[in-house]
């Protein structure tokens, strides 16, 4: 005898072995025991949830000769016709490939003669929002005041594609997606039957996977059975089968990822392939794992069954979720997310994974506000672990003359500002931006723009129409300014006083420049060469 599928082997009879829909087994049940079965039924949800099943579960409830409490006995002729597919008073049509005005015209036609055997004639039409609009056209009289003896049972993942016209003329039940744990417990229940020995970590994380679909966990809980006959299946055996990581990996990977250990985060790559991983199935799971740490950071102590998770994994992730800001996260579930949409149509996956991942532990290469908050942190831990020492800035061309940069962390003598220095800071502004080792900083820069003061300092003007001026007054009155004080008496080796002002109505364009140098050398006396066209400002 050939092998049948666990789905089908243990497809429900009844009312009472349908799992997570019990809003609906209620209904129905007692629609059968006062007889007030409606003429039509729309039966919509998810795939795997029990449309279908349930369809024919009450084809045979209503035509049964023996009902027991609104199930089917499964016992009497009719049942048994019904069960092995030789009822002529029961029609199933497939709709994706039955979709056509012909179709319906059969059926339609076939609505006037009464049923043979039972007291119902049952037209069950599956994935019925395939049908055409002519299809549909031609069905909705017949749907609206079908014969007394006829029941049209309508079933559809995709209920939007149903015309509203359908189904205000249907009872239309929503199907719900099936919790984990009802999935784990009918999963472990019948491997009772099937005297497997399977782990119970297992079939929870097949129960996941499944996404609410009881055929889904079966399919995958029976592929694992062959792969792993005459033991006991375990969680890595079921990541086999899936193609899938532990979450230890991810955890690695995470941390490589926020610490910019881009070499360490790839290689986490390339052993799933080399381990045989499905790097799409990656990527979702990378992206739920991402989600438990944002919902952790929100959740009390002792809420780990909401996530699904053991109680040491949520202790884990609340300590992530407190390393790791929920900006940085929500900008990487964005990255992957994008990365998983684009994976669907690609052959090179991989090529996609290891470019996200890059874009990661490079936020510098991003110039949005979520890259902005990347960037801050690392800043941040730098500084509070004391590894952060700003790079020297290199004299040469376009350095002031009297600049002989010391090595960084050297103290040395710096003599106090001159006019002159004041001047050629102004004018080597982009200079300095240009040496400015840290890409973040360098950013920050841009958003800033020289000018003389009239009592001689440097006037840093931030124009807050600028995109990231907020993120960059809070850098500066976070310690910025100091940093950058210093950074512009190493780079002119010279006391130049500093202020930074925030210009309302717009940046300092060159007539204005010109102006405050012009200003500036009468009163101290300085030279001034007038700005050339080419002249950035």
């Amino acid at each position: 005898m050939s092998y049948t599928a666990l789905y089908r082997k243990f497809r429900p009879q009844d009312f009472e072995d349908v799992k997570g829909q019990d809003h609906i087994v209620t209904a129905l049940r007692n629609q059968i025991e006062t007889k007030r079965v409606s003429h039509a039924y729309l039966f919509t949800g998810t795939r795997g949830t029990g449309k279908t099943t349930m369809a024919r579960i009450l084809a045979r409830a209503v035509n049964c000769e023996h009902p027991v409490n609104g199930n089917p006995c499964n016992e009497c002729p009719t049942c048994k016709a019904i069960l092995e597919d030789h009822d002529l008073d029961v029609i199933e049509l497939d709709a994706a490939s039955h979709n056509g005005i012909e179709d319906i015209r059969q059926i339609t036609e076939q609505v006037n003669y009464p049923p043979q055997i039972g007291r119902f004639k049952i037209f069950i039409i599956d994935e019925v929002h395939m049908i055409s609009q002519q299809a549909f056209n031609a069905l909705l009289k017949t749907l609206e005041e079908p014969p007394e003896y006829v029941i049209f049972i309508l079933a559809t993942t995709d209920i939007q594609k149903v015309p509203i016209t359908i189904r205000s003329r249907v009872q239309r039940w929503d199907f719900h997606r099936i919790t984990i744990e009802t999935i784990t417990n009918r999963m472990k229940e019948l491997m009772e039957k099937e005297e497997v020995s399977i782990d119970e970590q297992a079939l929870r994380y097949i129960a996941k996977c499944a996404d609410g679909s009881m055929r889904d966990a079966l399919s995958i809980l029976d592929k694992s059975i062959a792969l792993y006959t005459g033991k006991t299946i375990t969680y890595e055996d079921v990541l086999g089968t899936l193609g899938t990581v532990d979450t230890e990996v991810f955890h690695k990977t995470l941390l490589a990822i926020r610490d910019r250990r881009v070499g360490e985060a790839i290689e986490s790559v390339e052993e799933a392939v080399a381990d045989g991983r499905e790097l799409q199935q990656y990527v979702t799971d990378f992206l739920w794992y991402l989600r438990n740490i944002l919902m952790a950071a929100n959740l009390e102590d002792g809420s780990e069954d909401l996530l699904d998770v053991s109680k040491e994994n949520f202790n884990q992730l609340k300590k992530l979720a407190t390393e790791i800001d929920e900006q940085i996260i929500m900008r990487y579930i964005r990255i992957l997310s994008g990365v998983s949409a684009d994976m669907k149509n690609s052959t090179e996956k991989r090529v996609l994974l290891e470019v996200a991942i890059i874009r990661m532990c490079r936020p510098q290469m991003e110039t949005d506000t979520a890259s902005l908050y990347d960037r801050i942190d690392e800043l941040e831990r730098k500084m509070e672990s004391g590894a952060f020492v700003a790079s020297p800035m290199a004299a040469g061309e376009g350095t002031p003359a009297n600049n002989e940069a010391a090595p960084r962390g050297q103290k040395h003598m710096i003599p106090e500002a001159t006019p002159e220095d004041v001047k050629a800071m102004v004018e080597r502004w982009n200079a300095f931006k240009g040496q400015y080792d840290d890409p973040m900083v360098r950013v920050f820069l841009e958003s800033l723009y020289p000018s003389i003061s009239d009592d001689g300092k440097l006037m840093l003007v931030i124009d807050p129409k600028e995109r990231d001026s907020k993120v960059l007054i809070d850098w500066l009155d976070g310690g910025g300014k100091q940093e950058l004080t210093d950074e512009i008496h190493e780079y002119s080796n010279s006391m130049i006083g500093v202020q930074f002002e925030i210009n309302n109505t717009k940046k300092p364009n060159k007539d204005a420049y010109e102006d405050a140098i012009a200003k500036f050398a009468k009163s101290s006396g300085v030279a001034v060469e007038t700005a050339t066209e080419d002249d950035d400002f």
